[in-house]
């Protein structure tokens, strides 16, 4: 087995006192003493500090702009070409049978794009540019920067004194800032749902930015246990649960991230994998679908478990793919697929555990309204 990887904070992770379990590769703090709960609710009321250095920063590279951003459309469905410098966009690779290889975020940097991707499939996602893009284009993993994550009302108020123009960013601009002396680049998003920063520092400098955010009040390390509490109650998709390589963008609920000119009618429509399969699902409708669901009670349901049209009898119409308790929502949420005539928001469905069926109510997603400064 291979050895666990270390984030450039690893030694700051302990210093806090972290439990420290191995994800994606990588020796990561699950939570620290506050707790996953108290975590959560620091993070929806004021500001948590989450280390994301395992996950894999790219820039890819051509003549321009325009070259990366046609090369990068060969990959993925969504408009690269059309995004203004400065600015960020979600999109997903995907594959000839339409499923989602990973989910992933680009930013136009000016002469090449900056893109991230999940820390698990970080290997693949190079490999694939690599194979596709090069040797026209240029894709660079760098392996010198750590990531950070701001998440939370207070965010701005902790960056902008820092650097000012922070403040001035709305959601989804990147901008390069100056953090004490360190040049970061800096976008303004996250997985939470709340307001906030990813933040790519020099590793070397890393620790100590941290602690500059953390000298902040209203700062707290958060661990991967309220992350993805956090996540789910926004009604984000983790990659691995709720999409992977046998979940197409339709059945995923993602098609808002395929914009108009990628469309079928579109200016520029198709030339990414599985193009075919996703815009037959897009016109004619998918056979699955991914809902968001409340169970009864305060007991949460959680991924695998499968889900039943009837308190009794009849085969499975679907399975949750994330469930917990949602503590801004003050009780269980989950996420998961049901066959498309199941798909009705305010439905019930039934959920087995131990042998019994449990109710759950078909609801729309975000759980808790999204909090982003637009």
């Amino acid at each position: 087995m291979a050895e666990l990887l270390k984030t450039p904070l690893y030694d700051l992770h302990l210093e806090a006192g972290a439990k420290m379990v191995p994800f994606a590769g990588y020796e990561m703090p699950v939570q620290y003493p506050m707790g996953v709960m108290k975590e959560h609710q620091h993070t929806r009321a004021k500001a948590g500090l989450f280390d994301v250095s395992h996950m894999g920063q790219v820039i890819v590279q051509g003549d321009s702009y325009e070259a990366a951003a046609r090369g990068l459309e060969r990959l993925i469905p969504a408009d690269v070409l059309g995004l203004e410098e400065g600015r960020q966009r979600y999109g997903f690779f995907t594959n000839d049978a339409g499923g989602i290889e990973d989910d992933l975020m680009f930013a136009n940097r000016g002469d090449h794009l900056y893109v991230v991707v999940n820390a698990a499939c970080k290997g693949a996602d190079i490999a694939r540019m690599k194979t596709a893009l090069e040797p026209d284009l240029t894709v660079a993993e760098i392996t010198d920067r750590a990531l950070l994550a701001l998440q939370g009302p207070s965010a701005e108020a902790v960056l902008a004194a820092l650097d000012p123009r922070a403040a001035d960013m709305a959601f989804m601009d990147v901008a390069t800032l100056d953090l004490n002396g360190v040049e970061a680049w800096v976008s303004r998003s996250g997985y939470t749902g709340e307001d906030g920063y990813e933040i790519s520092v020099p590793a070397v400098h890393a620790s100590s930015i941290a602690k500059a955010l953390l000298e902040h009040d209203d700062v707290e390390l958060i661990g991967l246990g309220a992350r993805d509490s956090l996540r789910l109650e926004s009604g984000l998709c983790l990659y691995g649960n709720d999409i992977d390589a046998q979940t197409t963008p339709v059945e995923a609920a993602l098609t808002w991230a395929i914009q108009k000119v990628r469309r079928a009618d579109g200016a520029r429509a198709g030339g990414f994998p599985g193009a075919d399969v996703i815009f037959d699902q897009m016109a004619n409708g998918a056979a699955r679908k991914r809902v968001g669901l409340r169970p009864e009670g305060r007991a949460p349901m959680r991924e695998g478990v499968q889900l039943f049209a009837d308190a009794a009898g009849g085969d499975s119409i679907g399975t949750i793919t994330s469930g917990s308790f949602g503590p801004t929502v003050g009780g269980p949420v989950a996420m998961g697929y049901v066959t498309a005539d199941h798909a009705t928001t305010g439905a019930t469905v039934y959920g087995e555990l131990r042998g019994k069926r449990q109710p759950l109510t078909l609801t729309k997603m975000p759980f808790t309204p999204a909090n982003v400064k637009r």
